[in-house]
């Protein structure tokens, strides 16, 4: 079956029995990361939904079960803005789980005012990437021990808009704008997936993800101004006038069970195995130099030196090499 833009999870996943199969999701209370625990606990998998407010993701999970009632879910508290909260959740984790089969890196913030996570990292590099960066250190111990593991890297087609800043990653002596550090930080995930791919490709399968544009929580900071410079920007990155649902710039605004798509397809596919490291948007291969709004990304997302200097530099700046 030919994917786009407008396959759903249901459709990747249909026919695929992933019982007895692990998975764990961050930013699992709302949007693409409870869709995504959805259809895996759907299609048989035992998910572990991680989200930073319990209660939001209890309620979460209270909607999966609605939908799936005999979802097989566990629930962990992790807040990826907290080096200290990472830790403790990998501890507890590593203590009673043996394997993770896949990991998928799905939370993340979105163009938010200038601020800094408890360790004193720009807000969206921070969680978007260092914490994510950590997280991944933390629990391969049990990626190793899965079944074919995969670790999947939320992106964006925002990655356009800045390629990552090695020299001041925390705005220490840039004027800030929140446009550029979320694009850092999408371009951060791609070089994370890259160099993952690098050094630890005969370990696992990872892949880096554009969900497209779809309406979540993850744009709760935007404002009219804000949303409107958005559109504006995929208007121009747009070279098309595909529309599932019109957003008035020529953009397609995905349904979130679309949104999340990719990711299942890039946690499920035995198609991909030959394509470790890729960047993938509209449940297809990236295309460089082709249209972000679909599934085309800016060549500097395949620098290769700047990958492993990014590397170095998270293990830095987080305190923990990568096992």
């Amino acid at each position: 079956m030919a994917y786009d833009a407008e396959t759903t999870t249901d459709q990747i996943l249909d026919g695929l029995d992933l019982s007895g199969r692990r998975f764990v999701v961050t930013g699992s209370s709302s949007g693409l990361g409870e869709e995504s625990a959805r259809a895996l606990a759907a299609a048989g998998a035992t998910v572990t939904m991680l989200a930073r407010n319990p209660g939001k993701n209890d309620a979460a999970a209270a909607r999966v079960r609605e939908a799936v009632p005999d979802a097989d879910l566990e629930l962990g508290t992790v807040d990826l803005a907290d080096l200290a909260s990472i830790r403790s959740f990998g501890a507890g984790y590593l203590a009673e789980h043996d394997a993770i089969d896949v990991l998928i890196n799905n939370a993340g913030v979105m163009v938010c005012p200038f601020g800094r996570t408890v360790d004193g990292f720009e807000t969206q590099f921070g969680t978007n990437h260092l914490g994510h960066f950590l997280l991944t250190a933390l629990l391969m111990p049990a990626i190793r021990k899965g079944d074919a593991p995969r670790v999947v890297n939320l992106s964006s087609g925002g990655h356009s808009i800045s390629d990552v800043d090695l020299v001041d990653p925390n705005y220490e002596s840039t004027e800030y704008d929140a446009w550029s550090a979320y694009g850092r930080s999408k371009t951060a995930n791609v070089l994370f997936t890259k160099e993952l791919a690098r050094r630890h490709g005969d370990e696992l399968l990872t892949f880096a993800v554009h969900p497209g544009v779809v309406m979540t929580e993850l744009g709760r900071h935007m404002d009219e101004e804000l949303m409107a410079q958005m559109m504006e920007r995929m208007r121009q990155r747009s070279g098309d006038d595909s529309e599932s649902e019109s957003s008035g710039s020529g953009v397609q605004i995905k349904a979130v069970d679309q949104g999340a798509a990719t990711q299942i397809w890039a946690a499920t596919s035995p198609d991909l195995v030959d394509h470790n490291g890729a960047y993938l948007g509209d449940c297809q291969l990236g295309v460089a130099g082709g249209n972000a709004s679909h599934n085309g990304y800016e060549p500097y997302l395949d620098d290769a030196d700047k990958a492993a200097r990014l590397w170095t530099l998270s293990e830095e700046l987080v305190g923990e090499a990568f096992p």
